[in-house]
């Protein structure tokens, strides 16, 4: 299909992180929850540019050549990248203001951001035995001037650069850079303050009160400092050495990833000309390279860690247990009779763990295989999987070394687990392993049992306390046997994808989950020419695969009633075609991330409903191994639509998508407001509830 009956990706995406902004600028949203928003917003778009812009900026490489060559090529690179600076630098400005009214609020609550020039003397003196004894150490100074080449510059950190002169020459000065130690500090430091006040100042700051002190050996008497920061590509490219391991390429594709080309530059406004020349000269910018003047305080992504100090108390609901995991003291005796759906954050994650841990103890289990993406920091996951390889269990985790930005995480996770005599696969060449899947062997005299789950999120106990997922857990032979086909085509990938084929439960990718989503809607077409009830109902992350948009279009062109929950990229202009019927289009930004994906076709009456680890986009249907499970228990079946409509009624946190990108609010009608995350968590909690009554009745 033309891509002309599509709005572009990266300028979907843009629209979605101003949904993100709109959230930092909702006054009934605490004022905590505002600023921690404002730092999503920020590490959004330094992500956005570390990958998306650069893919553009290589795309306009590889364009250039192609002209050369009379190459046809349908988008054009350079024209989306105006489109993507115009746009960022609206959104900057809407969240300058946005954070100049947070900072009013601020002051409200009697809690005020000072710089080095507003210290009283005992904030003073506070700050130089700071600085001596907790940042001194942490700093190194860089002469940048003397130096042939510019040192290399840590993605993701601010930096000052540095101006001095001497008051009795205009002609005497140098520069110098300075990298903030965030990491070893942290960002904010708490002042002594009079009674009632709350001072913080941002370690730059106290940096910049002590620049007399660091430079004392060169005799100059002005400073300046302005912060900037520089986004590069994070693109890893992979050598084809045979004679390297693909960690080993990984590894190295690490570090060449530092010598990646800078694809934006934001520094102070007030910066001193000379120096930005300077700085833009040495590193090998141009107009086109997105440099972006901004405020005083550049890296927001840190005030997602904004200190607890204000009188706000949280609202943020405690998870709980679901009653069906409470009927028995091992979780794994539940899920050998009945399936558990756990809708997180609602439900705890500790299930999971506890699974986990069970069977790493049982002597009756022979091995866990799981699949590994996004880890926390300090797993859970890892020690149940480590103490099940101690406890004498074969242990298989398919470890993605390719996740995006946790690849060192993950090669370390690899050298622990291998340490401990866990099998550690690495997955298939140019794809990732986006599936979230467990299954357990455990044998009974002479018979084998096999039982674990699947789920729509990573295994990441602390993500799982504010991403929306749900996770199937169950002993369904059927889905079972799928998910053991999947995990011998990891162990031998060689042999092809035959396995992956052969599933005849799970929808998998890259082999059979587009044409099973293309059959699905097509015999809901086939209702709607009839004249019969049909309908589909779609939660993803992300649509923007051409091939399902069409179908999609024909489907409501047939009278299909489709509706649409799409937190991020959403590429279909649904205002601009013609259907029988209103098409519905909803994202939901909330407190939550909604990161689950669902899908719903109405089936006459019968609904076939599916959870999935796949997003509608080219590369999780043709580029990763994923997988969508059917529900099938009537009980959490219906649980699951519940909730999907809900979601659905929202008329609180919904923003309207359409080819407009204006993100309005979809109009409160009727009596009751809906939020639909609280409403979630009210349905589930009341279900548990009246659950907990009727079995003890």
């Amino acid at each position: 299909m033309s891509k002309n009956h599509l709005i572009q990706r990266d300028i979907s995406w843009l629209s979605f992180n101003a949904r993100v902004l709109q959230e930092a600028n909702d006054s009934t949203v605490p004022l905590r929850e505002r600023i921690r928003f404002l730092g999503i917003f920020s590490n959004n778009t330094d992500e956005f540019f570390r990958v998306r812009v650069a893919t553009l900026k290589r795309m306009i490489e590889f364009s250039e050549k192609r002209k050369k060559l009379n190459m046809y090529m349908e988008d054009d690179p350079q024209k989306i990248l105006d489109q993507i600076q115009m746009t960022v630098l609206q959104q900057q400005n809407e969240f300058n203001r946005i954070w100049d009214g947070i900072q009013k609020e601020l002051k409200k609550e009697k809690i005020t951001l000072v710089t080095e020039t507003q210290l009283t003397k005992t904030q003073q003196q506070f700050v130089r035995k700071f600085f001596d004894e907790e940042v001194r150490s942490n700093i190194i100074p860089l002469m940048i001037e003397t130096l042939p080449q510019l040192p290399y510059l840590r993605d993701k950190s601010i930096f000052l650069g540095v101006v001095m002169r001497k008051k009795n020459s205009a002609y005497q000065q140098k520069y110098a850079l300075i990298e903030i130690p965030t990491k070893a500090v942290g960002r904010f430091i708490q002042l002594p303050s009079r009674k009632e006040e709350k001072n913080i100042i941002l370690l730059e700051d106290v940096i910049r009160f002590n620049l007399p002190v660091i430079f004392s050996y060169f005799g100059y008497d002005i400073f300046e400092a302005h912060v900037f920061k520089v986004t590069k590509d994070a693109e890893i490219d992979l050598d084809n050495d045979i004679s390297t391991s693909f960690a080993e390429k990984i590894e190295k594709g690490i570090k060449s990833r530092r010598k990646g080309k800078p694809v934006r530059f934001v520094y102070d406004k007030e910066m001193d000309p000379g120096l930005l020349e300077y700085l833009i000269r040495r590193l090998s910018l141009n107009r086109k390279s997105n440099i972006i003047p901004g405020a005083r305080i550049h890296n927001f992504r840190h005030f997602m860690d904004f200190p607890d100090i204000l009188n706000n108390k949280s609202t943020r609901r405690a998870s709980f247990i679901p009653k069906s995991l409470q009927t028995s003291l091992r979780v794994t005796d539940i899920i050998l009779k009945q399936d558990v759906m756990l809708h997180f954050p609602y439900h705890a994650f500790d299930p999971i763990i506890d699974l986990l841990r069970e069977a790493a103890m049982d002597p009756e289990v022979l091995s866990i295989k799981i699949t590994a993406y996004r880890l926390a920091s300090n797993s859970k996951v890892i020690n149940a999987l480590i103490n099940a390889a101690r406890n004498g269990k074969q242990v298989v985790v398919m470890l993605e070394l390719k996740a995006r930005f946790d690849e060192e995480a993950n090669l370390e996770w690899k050298k622990i687990l291998e340490e401990e005599g866990v099998k550690v696969l690495l997955g298939v060449p140019k794809m990732k392993i986006h599936a979230k899947l467990c299954v357990i062997n455990k044998k009974r005299g002479t018979r084998s049992t096999h039982y674990g789950f699947v789920s729509t999120g990573n295994l990441n106990e602390k993500t799982a306390k504010v991403y929306g997922d749900h996770c199937l857990l169950t002993s369904n032979r059927n889905i079972m046997n799928d998910i053991n086909k999947m995990f011998r085509y990891l162990e031998n990938w060689k042999a092809g994808p035959l396995l992956l084929k052969s599933c005849k439960t799970l929808m998998v990718c890259p082999t059979n989950m587009r044409n099973e989503l293309y059959a699905l809607i097509d015999s809901e077409i086939k209702h709607a020419k009839a004249g019969k009830p049909a309908g589909i109902i779609l939660k993803v992350n992300s649509l923007s695969d051409a091939s399902l948009i069409d179908k999609l279009y024909a489907a409501g062109a047939a009278g299909v009633k489709i509706e649409m929950i799409v937190r991020g990229i959403f590429c279909a202009e649904i205002d601009r075609k013609k259907f029988k019927q209103p098409v519905k289009a909803i994202s939901i930004v909330d407190e939550y991330l909604e990161h689950s994906r669902v899908m719903i076709f109405h089936n006459l009456g019968k609904e076939k409903v599916y959870i999935s680890s796949a997003d509608w986009m080219v590369r999780n249907l043709n580029h990763r191994v994923e997988a969508a499970v059917p529900i099938t228990d009537p009980i959490i079946k219906q649980e699951l639509i519940d909730i999907i409509h809900i979601q659905l009624r929202d008329n609180v946190k919904a923003r309207i998508l359409n080819s407009e990108l204006a993100n309005n609010y979809v109009p409160f009608v009727g009596k009751k407001k809906i939020r639909s995350q609280i409403e979630t968590y009210h349905y589930l909690f009341r279900k548990n509830n009246t659950t907990s009554e009727a079995s003890s009745n």
